[in-house]
């Protein structure tokens, strides 16, 4: 019922108007998203990999609906790419395709998608197309699918809690392509998603076990322990390295399990957003872990 309300309140324009004004949500919101500018960023990403840890850097934006903005967002991509690149980060990059403008024109958004992969392959850099809304999951994969064909350096994400996740997770198994695993943090119907937190827990588990053992670098993304502990045993069991999968989390949560996997030796990334587009992101992550509401309730009654 909380989660439905916070993904509900993620979709209002003027709700999202006011918070994204209001200085103590600002504030708050600074826990989870790295800064506004791309330099806040990169400075996050030096101070995880001196942890050695990996980054996942994504500038936050979707939905847009100008050609001009598409293409923009395509170039603000090739930007990250090249402090990347200069600086030397350990970073990749999360794309999103509404962002460079599916709900367009496919044609628009397959050539800004191609324009920022062949630079990213340019400079030996990973590029994750993130899963979005159910609306957009076959359209994503067409696209990933697609163009794994013509490029190496792409990947997307999966969400458990969609029952259709067990056909997906073995077309991206055949076609070779990494595959971050999530729960998921979408409103979705019960017709197409799990309802209950046991099912998809369920779910994503056996999922896991079939990108472990068959996938191509998966990467488990999940701040649940006992998920993780699961990855742990049966990585173990089965005799698969350390180096064949990593754990992902996102920023500004579990900073303490991060930093403890890192150092028994485990592949770590961290999902690193940024920008000014960061309410739907905060929403979310909100809804995807209340407990962080208890955090937000603390900063709002600080003055």
């Amino acid at each position: 019922m909380l989660k439905d309300a916070l993904l509900f309140l993620a979709r209002q324009g003027s709700i999202r108007k006011f918070v994204s004004s209001n200085p103590a949500a600002r504030r708050v919101a600074r826990r989870f998203v790295a800064g506004e500018e791309l330099d806040e960023a990169m400075q996050v990403a030096h101070t995880l990999n001196k942890q050695h840890i990996s980054v996942s850097l994504d500038h936050l934006g979707e939905n847009v609906s100008d050609a001009a903005e598409a293409q923009a967002a395509a170039h603000v991509y090739i930007t990250i790419l090249e402090r990347i690149a200069a600086e030397q980060a350990e970073a990749n990059i999360s794309v999103k395709l509404t962002a460079l403008g599916l709900d367009i024109a496919e044609d628009l958004c397959r050539d800004n998608l191609r324009f920022v992969l062949r630079r990213a392959a340019d400079m030996g850099i990973f590029v994750r197309v993130d899963m979005e809304g159910s609306a957009y999951t076959q359209r994503t994969l067409d696209f990933v699918l697609q163009l794994r064909c013509e490029f190496d350096n792409v990947g997307t994400v999966l969400q458990s809690m969609l029952r259709r996740s067990p056909k997906d997770v073995e077309a991206l198994i055949t076609s070779k392509t990494r595959v971050r695993l999530v729960k998921g943090a979408y409103l979705e119907s019960s017709a197409i998603a799990y309802p209950k937190k046991s099912d998809v827990d369920a779910a994503y588990v056996t999922l896991m076990h079939e990108l472990l053992e068959r996938g191509v670098y998966p990467a488990i993304a999940t701040h649940d322990e006992q998920i993780i502990a699961e990855a742990r045993r049966f990585t173990e069991q089965r005799g698969i390295g350390r180096a064949r999968f990593e754990f992902q989390m996102l920023y500004g949560i579990r900073r303490d399990l991060q930093e403890v996997l890192a150092r028994e030796g485990y592949n770590v990334r961290v999902y690193v957003p940024y920008g000014t587009q960061w309410y739907p992101y905060l929403t979310r992550r909100l809804a995807e872990r209340p407990a962080n509401l208890i955090f937000i309730a603390s900063n709002l009654l600080r003055r």
